[in-house]
């Protein structure tokens, strides 16, 4: 009675999941750049020219002829924008604290999305997070309190948003077209427009979508026909704690998260300080990492994909493959920066392929998730995401630590202990990483008599 749907050889590009992960794209490319722009910013904000004893609040700017050794573009930017004096370990808490406001909620949304669905949560989270930014420069006026203040409620905000996509990838993506659809997402003002198009278009499972054609809708539907989608009662804390392949994805998100929050920090300082380049160059040359390191991650899906429809290689050589890949290559490019500080264009190069070759961990562990426990994919990825949070702040506080010692030596101490980090990271997920459902997460059935 019943057909079986098509089997399609190849993904329809113009399919509602494609829309799904190109509105995800430009959510977390947005959320991304409202992270990452205070690193840039804050070297304007912040001039160490000015005169000492000023307030946190706002001041102006001392006239050109304290400024003699500076362009007169400088001259003229600086008379315009409040300097604040936040010293580095001010510094510090700013940047830290969106972390924070992120491990607040990433258990608890990851799990609320699971019950109730994650369309209003993300939505709200990314429209949160969207307008505290255009708040903050207000903020800066009133004080550096104020900001710490918002920046966390901000990590919040994004926290919510971040961890209840696996909950929908759950529901929309194919087994087989996961590492696209993810990494298509992942690689990626504009934050108040996705939010529209995000209440709009987007809803929590494909069954429910009005505008979905039947072809796609049997193609998702029999692609995760093994796997539960059914609502559950509780969460299996002491399984999930015994189990070690989900502790190699902790470890691997711990290691990765280590060396990427040191590059989105502290690399417009690194920029600033070690090649000496202006405020206005800084901010091209940081942007350039993160162009490859979306560029990576989407390619990365894109090959990961394409060796598991091809066959040609098994789900879990493919996890551990780009795990490998994503750990070891940019650990290599770090430990060889102190050794070519002396060389410009190869400083910049390994600057860019540090972020791009990391994100290719998207198609590894980062997803592995989905692979073991798909039923709770939303409230393992928040745990996972705390982790990699955790060690963010650890190292952050590590790196201000050993630049403020010696800036040579420091910087030096800096990308070989990251790269110690990551190899630990990878020996333990190659050693314990699998991609079998876990039986603590498979469907039970229940037999009444």
């Amino acid at each position: 009675m019943d057909e079986k749907p098509t089997t399609k050889k190849g993904p329809d590009f113009c399919s509602l999941r494609y829309g799904l992960a190109l509105i995800m794209h430009f959510s977390n490319f947005t959320m991304i750049t409202q992270r990452v722009s205070l690193s840039i910013a804050i070297i304007a904000m912040v001039n160490s020219t000015q005169q000492h004893g000023l307030s946190n609040a706002s001041t102006e700017a001392p006239l050109a002829d304290t400024l003699n050794n500076l362009s007169r573009s400088i001259e003229e930017f600086n008379r315009k924008v409040s300097v604040y004096q936040w010293s580095p370990e001010i510094q510090g808490i700013i940047f830290s604290s969106i972390n924070y406001g992120i491990i607040l909620t990433l258990i608890p949304s990851g799990y609320l999305a699971g019950i109730f669905g994650a369309k209003h949560m993300l939505g709200a989270g990314l429209l949160i997070s969207s307008l505290l930014t255009l708040f903050t420069p207000l903020a800066a006026d009133f004080g550096v309190t104020l900001v710490i203040v918002i920046r966390t409620v901000q990590g919040m905000a994004q926290g919510m948003a971040w961890t209840g996509q696996f909950t929908i990838w759950a529901k929309w993506a194919p087994p087989l077209e996961r590492s696209k659809l993810t990494t298509i997402a992942g690689s990626g003002s504009t934050g108040c427009v996705c939010c529209l198009l995000w209440f709009t278009v987007i809803y929590d499972d494909p069954m429910h979508h009005p505008c979905i054609s039947v072809r796609e809708k049997d193609h998702i539907v029999s692609s995760l026909a093994q796997q539960s989608s059914s609502p559950r009662r509780s969460v299996p804390i002491k399984a999930m704690v015994r189990c070690l392949p989900l502790w190699a994805i902790f470890s691997g998100f711990f290691s990765h998260f280590w060396l990427c929050t040191i590059i989105i920090t502290y690399l417009p300082t690194y920029i600033s300080t070690v090649l000496h380049v202006n405020i206005r160059d800084s901010g091209v040359l940081s942007s350039l990492p993160f162009i490859a390191a979306s560029s990576c991650t989407i390619l990365g899906g894109q090959l990961a994909d394409f060796l598991l429809s091809k066959n040609l290689l098994r789900l879990i050589t493919v996890r551990k493959l780009f795990s490998s890949l994503g750990l070891l290559l940019p650990s290599l490019c770090a430990m060889a920066l102190p050794f070519v500080v002396s060389s410009y264009m190869t400083t910049i190069i390994l600057l860019i392929l540090i972020p791009g070759t990391s994100n290719l961990c998207d198609s590894g562990f980062i997803i592995n998730t989905l692979d073991i426990a798909p039923r709770y994919a939303s409230f393992l990825m928040g745990i996972s995401r705390g982790f990699g949070l955790l060690a963010g702040i650890v190292s952050s506080t590590a790196t201000g630590f050993l630049i403020s010692q010696d800036s040579e030596s420091g910087w030096r101490n800096v990308f070989f202990l990251s790269a110690a980090v990551n190899m630990f990271g990878l020996v333990f997920y190659l050693t314990f990483g699998q991609a079998e459902i876990q039986d603590w997460a498979k469907e039970r059935t229940v037999t009444r008599f």
